[in-house]
């Protein structure tokens, strides 16, 4: 790696000396161009088209800019240094640390967030309570990282520590492998241990090794700092518009809130209750244009997928539902399993078709998931409330501010209609957002497995 940043270094300096600013570089060629990772938490491609926290911002910055955005994914961060230094990338998103080895090549930006760095083991493998206890666990991480650096730096006092460094793999993947037994220890910043835990509620964390990591965006250090003032400006912009907020909350909103029991006992419901109505809800997802598995995350949420389930306050079935809300969609049997999944999305879809049209999604759905709960007309109070408070009222993260305010007399009262125990729609959405997550990664993990076995059939007839 040194040997090509010297290499690649030696380009730049005999050129470098006629290149305008990098600045005026992307405004005049028009295009923004992005080297980041491709990971859940920097960037994805999704069936609705690109995505993760680090796109958006990018995203936003070209916006901002009046240029294209073009990103270049990489699978490591080995492959990111390079790209900058040789000017095929004018910077990098994709979650980079301030090291003290990238500094000497790089220069970083305002920092837009602040992780922890944890090390990572699995209940039952005997918790290390101290970096000696390590020493004789098998450790993975991701190659070229700053976790590769915090290993050094504890080498250097228990000089007999081992690891491995793995180039071609995601902290999702090593967390996983820790889940499995496959490995006893990996390094994880909180962003990716916090999504990580809601699938495998068994990681754990042993030690923590630094506190507050800033992580920024990171520029080519020798062709001035044009660019990176520019980005600096906007992100301390959208930090106070409340961008960094609503991305934060769009992507790991739902990781805030860990349930351990709650988490195991809805990975065994999937495999135990789900199967008996998960072709219902397939095909009410399909006639009413919702996905199936937020309608089965919303079920569950409302009944644990127990058909049979009622509540003290007269709702029933596994969506739910109200005796009015039922008359209302013309159903005469709410303990009817088909009935109650295909009123229950009816009744959603139309909630998502009254939030105002200047709601973007995710939004929309996350303030239709808190009208199915505690009904429309309280999330037009809380719109009404937001935007006393100089809050957005087209997001989710100032909505669900608003919405506890309406249990408190002096906001309820002036308000059309009244009273709510405000606090529980947020809360409703947030378990659905987490649910729907694990049932996201769930299906996927179905395909994978689905196509893996395939090809070993194929290759056995091959054979």
């Amino acid at each position: 790696m040194r040997l090509i940043i010297i290499s690649t270094l030696s380009v730049i300096i005999g050129t470098c000396s006629s290149s305008p600013p990098l600045l005026d570089q992307v405004l005049e060629i028009g295009e923004l161009r992005v080297v980041t990772r491709d990971s859940p938490t920097a960037y994805t491609i999704t069936p609705d088209g690109p995505s993760g926290p680090e796109f958006d911002l990018a995203q936003a910055f070209a916006d901002d800019l009046g240029v294209k955005l073009v990103i270049d994914p990489v699978v490591s961060v080995s492959e990111i240094l390079p790209k900058l230094l040789s000017g095929k990338s004018h910077m990098a998103a994709a979650g980079l640390s301030s090291t003290d080895i990238r500094r000497e090549h790089l220069n970083f930006g305002h920092p837009y967030k602040f992780v922890d760095v944890h090390m990572i083991y699995k209940l039952g493998m005997g918790k290390p309570k101290s970096l000696s206890d390590i020493l004789d666990r098998s450790i993975e991480v991701i190659a070229d990282s700053n976790h590769v650096d915090l290993l050094s730096n504890i080498q250097n006092s228990y000089p007999t520590l081992q690891w491995d460094e793995n180039n071609n793999t995601e902290v999702a993947d090593l967390l996983t492998k820790v889940a499995m037994g496959e490995i006893d220890i990996t390094i994880a910043n909180s962003p990716d241990f916090d999504i990580q835990r809601h699938f495998y509620p068994d990681l754990r964390i042993a030690l923590n090794l630094n506190t507050d990591d800033p992580i920024a965006w990171a520029f080519p250090k020798d062709i001035g700092d044009t660019l990176l003032a520019r980005a600096d400006d906007f992100l301390i912009k959208s930090y106070r518009s409340g961008l960094l907020t609503q991305i934060h909350d769009r992507y790991y909103g739902f990781t805030e809130k860990f349930d351990y029991v709650g988490t195991r006992n809805f990975i065994r419901h999937f495999k135990t209750r789900l199967p008996r109505y998960r072709e219902i809800f397939e095909k009410a997802g399909n006639e009413w244009g919702v996905d199936w598995r937020l309608l089965a995350a919303i079920g569950y949420q409302e009944s644990h997928w127990l058909s049979q389930a009622k509540s003290p306050t007269g709702v029933r079935g596994i969506m739910m539902l109200t005796l009015d809300t039922a008359a209302y969609l013309g159903l005469d049997d709410r303990l009817d399993p088909k009935n109650s999944i295909f009123g229950g999305a009816q009744y959603f879809a139309r909630q998502v078709e009254r939030v105002a049209d200047t709601v973007a999604e995710p939004d929309r759905t996350w303030m239709a998931l808190a009208a199915y709960n505690v009904g429309f007309n309280h999330i037009k109070d809380a719109r009404t409330i937001a935007e006393w408070n100089d809050g957005n009222p087209d997001t989710w993260v100032d909505i669900s501010k608003a919405l506890p305010l309406l249990s408190q007399r002096k906001w309820y009262s002036r308000v059309p209609y009244g009273y709510a125990r405000g606090w529980e729609p947020v809360l409703y959405v947030n378990n659905i957002r987490a649910y729907y997550n694990i049932l996201l990664w769930l299906t996927e993990k179905e395909i994978i497995e689905s196509v893996a076995e395939v090809e070993i059939n194929e290759q056995t007839a091959d054979t």
